[in-house]
């Protein structure tokens, strides 16, 4: 395949805070740039990622900040016009008018990357469309979705887009690796029982609240911690729980290597439409960590409940696995995890995949070219 030069329009690659989208772009453009393609980025100028920016210029990537629609076309339009791959992610306000602007001026393939796919879906049918309207699906060639099992195909059948494929999130593994030991420096650092890396949402407060926070009040000598930004101030947090407010990227290896497990909580529309993983399933299995997780149909296909993966219902499942496992089976668990991720789940493999996905529909459009051409 041709080496491409690949435009992505995403709600930000520069700033990890409070939002899950920038460490899949890191990891996946990463890898990408690594097959030798030409990546750049675009993003919104927004203030609450220019106060957080922890990657303003990203080493395998050029970025750029827009203010408005006529800010891409007046800065940028060389950018859009060069490439020959055009992704546009979820939580893009401008995705509308962006697609019909490419459309008309550019020859580029173009794609939907739905980092967001149950949330997306779950809008549409609100009609609520702060990011995408039913009317932009068709115009992409290619449309990547965050969930796999039936809604690819859902998608396609409701909003008549014409392909759709699965594009999970990922893992860097060059960063998230087991550490022997805590790194110099950080010797005070306490070894945690349980550990959550989360930003706050209401629709997975519950379950945070049985699955952590009523197993650290159950058992005070424990250790836990909690870390993302965004949580009211009217939690009451047990004493035993630690509370981080917000952990950059570079720190997320150190939290997982602290904790001898972490714990997965998913929110509702990911629950709903299942098939839905998360990052930090990738991240903690990645680093050697065994992961609690609650229960949404196609985790199986992730990793064996069991073998790979713990499920809890309760808090008192949690404690059960956090008193009375023994450390032999612990390391098991986590040696599996890291195992299948790395066999199946690291950026490199789901870069290859989106490479896959985009040389099939060149070859058809090359196919179909040549039929026309041959009839004439």
């Amino acid at each position: 395949m041709k080496k491409l030069n690949i435009t992505v329009v995403g709600l930000t690659i520069t700033s990890s805070w409070g939002n899950g989208h920038a460490t899949t772009y890191r990891a996946l453009l990463k890898e990408l740039a690594a097959l030798g393609h030409k990546i750049r980025f675009l993003e919104k100028n927004t203030p609450w990622y220019q106060l957080h920016r922890d990657l303003p210029r990203p080493g395998y990537c050029e970025a750029g900040l827009y203010e408005n629609m006529q800010h891409i076309t007046r800065q940028y339009a060389s950018w859009l016009e060069e490439a020959d791959l055009v992704i546009i992610g979820s939580y893009v306000s401008e995705t509308a008018p962006l697609t019909e602007w490419l459309m008309s001026h550019t020859n580029a393939l173009l794609a939907f990357y739905d980092i967001d796919t149950p949330v997306t879906m779950a809008k549409l049918e609100q009609h609520d469309y702060e990011y995408l309207t039913p009317s932009v699906i068709p115009a992409f060639d290619l449309y990547f979705s965050f969930s796999g099992g039936p809604v690819p195909d859902r998608i396609a059948a409701l909003y008549g887009a014409p392909c759709v494929r699965p594009l999970y999130c990922s893992v860097d593994t060059s960063l998230y690796y087991p550490e022997d030991a805590i790194p110099a420096g950080h010797e005070a650092s306490p070894r945690l029982d349980l550990g959550y890396l989360g930003t706050y949402s209401r629709d997975r407060q519950d379950s945070l609240d049985e699955l952590l926070l009523r197993p650290a009040r159950l058992w005070q000598t424990g250790r836990f911690m909690v870390a993302g930004a965004l949580y009211p101030a009217d939690i009451c947090w047990p004493s035993n729980v630690y509370r981080v407010e917000h952990l950059p990227p570079s720190e997320h290896r150190r939290f997982y290597n602290s904790q001898r497990f972490t714990l997965n909580v998913t929110r509702q529309p990911m629950i709903g439409a299942g098939y839905s993983p998360s990052v930090r399933l990738f991240e903690a299995a990645a680093c050697g960590v065994p992961v609690i997780s609650d229960y949404w149909a196609g985790i199986e296909e992730f990793f064996e409940p069991g073998s790979e993966i713990l499920i809890a219902e309760s808090g008192a499942q949690v404690l059960d696995y956090l008193r009375k496992m023994d450390e032999e089976k612990r390391r098991d668990i986590a040696r599996r995890a890291r195992e299948k991720v790395l066999k199946a789940h690291s950026a490199a493999t789901r870069a290859g995949e989106l490479l896959g996905y985009v040389s099939e529909l060149m070859d058809d459009y090359l196919q179909v070219n040549s039929a026309h051409e041959r009839s004439n």
